[in-house]
């Protein structure tokens, strides 16, 4: 049974919210349902959540509406957005607003319980040091931070996630299905882009300004970095 977790649920179709709120509890999570945006807003002001399951298309204040609003008052609480628009721009503006991840419906309970786990569980990161250095990156684990050449990077926690895995296996390549049992906890393959999707996020930040790259792709295996 899991403890000390509060979920906030934010669905406008009752019925469905009903079912996976049942669900949710039946698993051992408690969890608060919210129907429309401006419940949602109040909620959350209201009390600590420990993740968000967030709706897009919701009455008075739509879901990236909402997840912009929660991230900018807590950028360490995982946020997941449901929905039926399964297109790919849908998913990339979720993730640029600080969404950490995205299901799209109808989907199974196993895929939403086994992302549910994974954002809930304690971090596993390496207790024996505070941090790793990547040539003039610096990955503090304390303070959740990471710094190249002097410059802040602002991560999500689960881009912050899949770059310690890259960097604690330093040139080592990493296939997509460790990515998926160690990032995202799960051990089948959605048939989603997640993984690529997050990658050129990484790339985008850790990459992009400078002139030395540190995250490569290795096709047909997977990636690594050094």
């Amino acid at each position: 049974m899991i403890q000390n977790n509060r979920i906030l649920l934010v669905e406008d179709e009752v019925k469905l919210g009903k079912v996976i709120k049942e669900e949710l509890t039946r698993n051992g999570y408690a969890t608060d349902l919210a129907i429309d945006g401006l419940e949602a807003s109040r909620m959350f002001g209201l009390h600590t959540y420990s993740l968000i399951l967030l709706d897009i298309n919701l009455p008075y204040k739509n879901g990236f509406v909402l997840c912009k609003e929660f991230r900018a008052l807590n950028k360490n609480i995982p946020i997941i957005m449901l929905s039926a628009a399964g297109e790919i721009h849908d998913k990339v503006e979720a993730f640029n607003i600080g969404a950490d991840d995205y299901i799209v419906k109808p989907f199974h309970f196993v895929e939403l319980f086994a992302r549910v786990k994974v954002f809930l569980k304690r971090s596993e990161l390496p207790s024996e040091s505070d941090k790793i250095f990547v040539e003039d990156m610096e990955i503090d684990f304390l303070n959740k931070t990471v710094v190249r050449n002097g410059v802040n990077i602002n991560l999500t926690a689960k881009e912050f996630t899949l770059l310690v895995l890259l960097a604690r296996n330093k040139e080592r390549v990493i296939s997509k299905q460790e990515i998926l049992e160690k990032v995202w906890d799960l051990s089948f393959d959605t048939g989603t882009n997640t993984i690529e999707v997050y990658i050129s996020f990484l790339r985008n930040k850790i990459d992009k300004p400078f002139p030395q790259k540190l995250i490569h792709t290795k096709p047909g295996f997977g990636y690594y970095i050094k």
